[in-house]
């Protein structure tokens, strides 16, 4: 009998921590504004050569001539008998006056993956038709692959943003992307939001060939450029020293910002899952990632806590309408007068701090009662009961535990077990019976 093998489970690599994230994106949003102003500076500066040349400085003056040179014949010019090397170099330096270049990409597609929260493939096949709606928000139709038949395309509206924001916002980023690589999509006609100019080698290809969408062909991820990008800004793991440089990648970037937008959601997987499923967002990006663990950790301990408090706040109100307390005697008390109970003595059974009357309560209420007295000798009893209690918690929900049994926790934790020495905790878990009786002081329909 032939039984299938499991299929493997892919696992992406870890999210960047909130120190790694802040450095990349900064480094991102540094090189996209040297990106327009290098773009929008030449086009300015072609305005000005064509409305008052005689404000120009020669090397300006030349600069412009070359540029407009290039724009009217559609290529950048090539020299004949230059050095193949020298040759890319010198078409290059002046083809990145116009154009947005195959070296721009990495920070452009990290900084748009951080603002969008889209995945790299669809980021690559974005296209350049879109509305502008009341000059506050851009529309984009674009394919959103691995989601099914007749389910590959998604409409999206992003905020454009006040003028000057534009690399904070993703309605803002993507009409400034469009703009920046108008130029080199007007020459070679292509339909996508991308088009850069990609120079010719040893054989300089002329006109439109020279521009291209750089994913037309395949939509896969050379990680080398974006390795590079890392080395150049020096970006290093958070760790101890000697510090790792820090591998970037656009996946791991995705999966950081849908881990953030969860975490600042609190969680709430429906209204986090913009992009995928609630059931996709925590498979894919949130399961066994170790800073979302720490998070949820956090999440829990800090929601474990105020439940805790809750509690104890709850006990000492019980206590506050008569004014009273717990008595706590940590060595034997030598009044006979008190009536042993299930875990601690009664001093007035016949009488109710709040009643006045003989006590009817469950003996789990004497905690939150002045008549309650604990001394040394119930010590072993009152930590079978905790143990009790924690069994409870194992098979009762967190929140109906806290309702039945966390007040009475909170006070044996906090009020009576903290008046006792160590020694003497220590000493009772040597005689504490094995039953806690817990089950003899609730009705028989509470039971578990």
């Amino acid at each position: 009998m032939n039984l299938p093998f499991p299929k493997p489970r892919h696992t992406s690599a870890n999210a960047y921590s909130d120190g790694e994230y802040r450095s990349i994106v900064s480094a991102a949003r540094a090189d996209a504004a040297a990106i327009r102003d290098r773009l929008y500076g030449s086009k300015r500066l072609l305005v000005r050569w064509r409305g008052d040349r005689a404000t120009l400085t020669p090397d300006e003056a030349s600069l412009a001539a070359q540029l407009a040179q290039v724009i009217e014949q559609g290529r950048v010019p090539v020299t004949s008998g230059t050095c193949p090397i020298q040759e890319l170099a010198a078409r290059t330096v002046l083809a990145r006056h116009l154009f947005v270049t195959g070296m721009d990409l990495t920070p452009l597609m990290l900084l748009f993956t951080a603002i969008t929260g889209l995945n790299a493939e669809s980021i690559k096949e974005l296209p350049a038709q879109h509305r502008v709606l009341d000059s506050s928000a851009v529309e984009v139709r674009f394919i959103k692959r691995r989601r099914g038949p007749r389910r590959w395309f998604q409409t999206v509206t992003w905020e454009i943003g006040a003028p000057g924001r534009e690399l904070h916002t993703p309605g803002g980023l993507y009409l400034l992307l469009h703009d920046l690589m108008a130029p080199s999509r007007a020459i070679n006609g292509t339909a996508s939001l991308w088009s850069i100019w990609r120079g010719g080698g040893r054989q300089p290809r002329l006109g439109d060939q020279e521009h291209m969408d750089p994913f037309v062909r395949t939509l896969g991820t050379s990680h080398g450029g974006q390795q590079r990008w890392a080395r150049q800004h020096q970006l290093v793991a958070d760790g101890p020293p000697p510090q790792q440089p820090l591998t970037v990648t656009l996946r791991r970037m995705r999966k950081t910002v849908e881990i953030r937008r969860t975490k600042q959601l609190g969680g709430h997987l429906p209204s986090a899952a913009q992009t995928n499923s609630a059931a996709t967002l925590f498979r894919n990006y949130l399961r066994g990632d170790p800073i979302t663990l720490d998070w949820a950790e956090s999440v829990v301990s800090d929601a474990l806590a105020d439940a805790e408090s809750a509690a104890l706040e709850a006990h000492r109100r019980a206590l506050d309408p008569v004014g009273g307390s717990l008595v706590i005697a940590p060595h034997d008390y030598a009044n006979a007068g008190h009536r042993d109970t299930a875990w601690s003595a009664c001093t007035e059974p016949d009488r109710h701090p709040e009643t006045g009357k003989p006590c009817r309560v469950s003996f789990l209420d004497c905690f939150h009662c002045q008549n309650c007295l604990i001394t040394a000798a119930h010590l072993p009893r009152l930590l079978a009961l905790m143990e009790a209690l924690t069994e409870r918690r194992e098979l009762l929900g967190e929140m109906q535990w806290w309702s039945r049994y966390g007040h009475v926790w909170a006070a044996i934790r906090n009020d009576v077990l903290t008046r006792f020495t160590p020694a003497q905790i220590a000493q009772a878990r040597t005689i504490q019976p094995a039953d806690a009786l817990l089950d003899l002081v609730e009705s028989p329909w509470e039971r578990v």
